[in-house]
């Protein structure tokens, strides 16, 4: 991948991903800080989607960068940056649930068994705060999607948080687009027992990885990187 010739003055923010990274393969660190701010709410709700676990899901999202920026030079650029990040988040996450659980019940994406069992949800009161779009909602909200089953889980977070769409979904995770709608079809029955029509007006706010988690990520992956001589 040929270095891009662009002006030092613009900021690598500015970019995009292909210049981003060729310039972290020249060793410019703030290069791959932008690509770390640029995916770092999308591939948290993925690695969330998969554990189920805020702390575990932030320590995945910075082995997953570690294991990227050593890899960097093998990006051709076949499929997106975003996607690419994605699959090494999916495989590290995977890699987490087999290792905590005696009997992994999550070893792939593509090979789970769709759960029919609908969880049985506790339904908001009607009333005044039923119709309410404020934290408690969002919060209930976050709730409901963790008690999902981990395959629906994980494509709803894709398609319905982060507005991906159902062929990006399923290149991400390497599943067949009718695997993808109907999981997500079952994630939203599911949820929809508990929230009605505010999981759809609601859910994009859930699970924030902005602002001060976003620039700890990006320090704390800066950090080991600079520890383990491992920069360009």
């Amino acid at each position: 991948m040929n270095k891009p010739e662009i002006s030092s003055t613009i900021p690598p923010a500015s970019l995009d991903d292909r210049d981003l990274v060729a310039l972290t393969l020249s060793g410019c660190q703030e290069a791959f800080e932008a690509i770390m701010r640029r995916n770092n709410q999308r591939l948290f709700r993925l690695a969330r989607s998969i554990v189920n676990n805020d702390s575990d899901a932030e320590e995945i999202l910075q082995e997953s960068y570690i294991r990227a920026y050593t890899r960097l030079a093998g990006f051709r650029g076949d499929a997106s940056l975003s996607t690419w990040l994605g699959r090494i988040v999916v495989n590290e996450a995977l890699g987490r649930l087999r290792h905590n659980r005696a009997r992994p019940v999550f070893e792939s994406l593509d090979t789970v068994v769709e759960d029919t069992t609908v969880v049985p949800f506790t339904r908001l009161p009607r009333g005044p705060e039923h119709n309410a779009l404020n934290a408690d909602l969002r919060r209930l909200l976050e709730t409901e999607i963790d008690r999902l089953p981990e395959a629906f889980r994980t494509v709803f977070m894709l398609r319905e948080v982060e507005q991906l769409s159902v062929q990006e979904t399923a290149q991400l995770l390497d599943i067949p687009p009718a695997t993808v709608k109907t999981r997500c079809f079952r994630a939203r029955q599911v949820l929809r027992e508990a929230l009605s029509e505010q999981a759809e007006t609601q859910g994009r706010e859930a699970f924030a990885f902005l602002g001060v988690r976003c620039d700890r990520m990006v320090s704390q992956v800066m950090q080991r990187l600079t520890d383990s001589k491992l920069l360009y």
